[in-house]
């Protein structure tokens, strides 16, 4: 896997994975601590990039990827990736950190990352080679905002 493939999964899956990791409010929960509510999400965080990951890869070996003349896949082959691989999973790991729960007192700034990385998802479903692009990729707010919170351990594939 190319190193520029690599930082841009990086980025989209710390992103993605903090949004998701904020929890959807529901009383019905109970509420975690910061430190619990970290640690769960990066641990799901964690387990979604290893799947990402090991899915990639078998990708390039089961298409035999060819890559263009900088030796990089082509545009063509990241879109497949993103659209088959990278979102489906920030899917998943979205409904699982939803389900969280935000800790109590962080319900707001939970909620607005959750509602980040959802539009995130949106736009990468809708057009999945934005997730590559460093300017129209639409996790990069929503990364930075989980990393503040911290979670850092999303942004791991």
């Amino acid at each position: 896997m190319t190193r520029q493939l690599m930082a841009i999964l990086a980025g989209v899956v710390a992103v993605a994975a903090i949004v998701a990791g904020c929890g959807s409010g529901d009383d019905a929960t109970a509420s975690l601590t910061k430190a619990e509510f970290v640690k769960q999400a990066n641990a799901i965080c964690s387990k979604g990039s290893d799947e990402i990951n090991k899915e990639i890869q078998a990708f390039v070996k089961k298409k035999n990827a060819k890559k263009d003349a900088a030796g990089e896949l082509t545009k063509a082959e990241i879109s497949e990736i993103a659209a088959t691989i990278v979102v489906p999973s920030f899917d998943a790991q979205t409904d699982q950190l939803h389900e969280l729960g935000a800790p109590s007192g962080a319900e707001d700034e939970i909620t607005a990352i959750l509602d980040s990385f959802d539009k995130g998802v949106e736009v990468g479903e809708r057009k999945p080679e934005t997730l590559f692009n460093g300017k129209t990729n639409p996790f990069g707010d929503t990364a930075k905002k989980a990393t503040e919170y911290g979670l850092e351990g999303c942004g791991q594939i």
